[in-house]
């Protein structure tokens, strides 16, 4: 499998992805609207209904099943990148359904219920689990961190960054920091245990560009150091 990345000068128009499958390759595409070119024989491409748990009971989505030889063309939005994960059996990562864009055919993905106290934690009920031989790509908005955990030392991770977990990882849903610092963050996965984590860092790419064009120190600083004077000074 051949893949290859090409973006514009200006970012605010996205890029495209480019991936080449040679003859027998499969790749199964999540996020099919995506494609916006193809070449090859009208047969290699099958649609589906996919079933995931219901898809919460409530959605239902299409995956496209790709038979190579050929050449898929792709559209990232503007601020979206593709990051390929490599996995070679064992793995114990727990993904965000909705950063997978693709697997391939040596890669079986299933589902895991997430205990009680991480679903009040990661807003969630399932994540998704791969097993086999393959790589995945996944859409993150911003470029990819990847940090090793430690059985005891903490790492805190802004939980809205998050991609993957660990599996067996210890979550803790905290702030940390002094009485201002902790008023003036978002919530973070406290994380212990084996294995890395994956977090990416386009939410805050926006918020830096907010900062630097908003409208006067004054009210920064006033939105900073009065507890929600983000609400209530605009």
């Amino acid at each position: 499998m051949d893949i290859q990345a090409g973006r514009y000068h200006d970012e605010s128009i996205g890029s495209v992805v480019t991936l080449n499958l040679a003859e027998g390759e499969k790749m199964h595409v999540l996020h099919p609207q995506q494609i916006i070119a193809y070449r090859g024989p009208s047969s290699g491409r099958s649609d589906k209904l996919m079933n995931i748990k219901g898809m919460y009971r409530k959605h239902k989505l299409i995956q496209a099943d790709f038979t190579g030889a050929c050449r898929l063309i792709a559209a990232l939005p503007p601020g979206f990148s593709l990051k390929m994960i490599e996995l070679e059996g064992g793995d114990d990562l727990l993904y965000d359904f909705r950063n997978l864009f693709w697997y391939s055919s040596g890669i079986h993905m299933r589902t895991k219920l997430l205990s009680m106290k991480n679903m009040l934690f990661s807003r969630d009920v399932i994540k998704m689990k791969f097993d086999g031989v393959g790589q995945i790509g996944l859409l993150t908005q911003g470029l990819v961190c990847q940090e090793q955990l430690h059985p005891t030392e903490p790492i805190y991770v802004d939980a809205s960054s998050v991609i993957a977990y660990p599996e067996n990882a210890n979550l803790e849903l905290t702030v940390y920091g002094n009485h201002l610092a902790s008023q003036h963050m978002n919530y973070h996965f406290k994380m212990t245990g084996q294995g890395t984590v994956l977090f990416h860092a386009g939410e805050h790419h926006r918020r830096l560009q907010q900062d630097m064009n908003d409208d006067g120190i004054i009210k920064r600083f006033l939105r900073e150091v009065i507890p929600f004077g983000g609400v209530f000074i605009k």
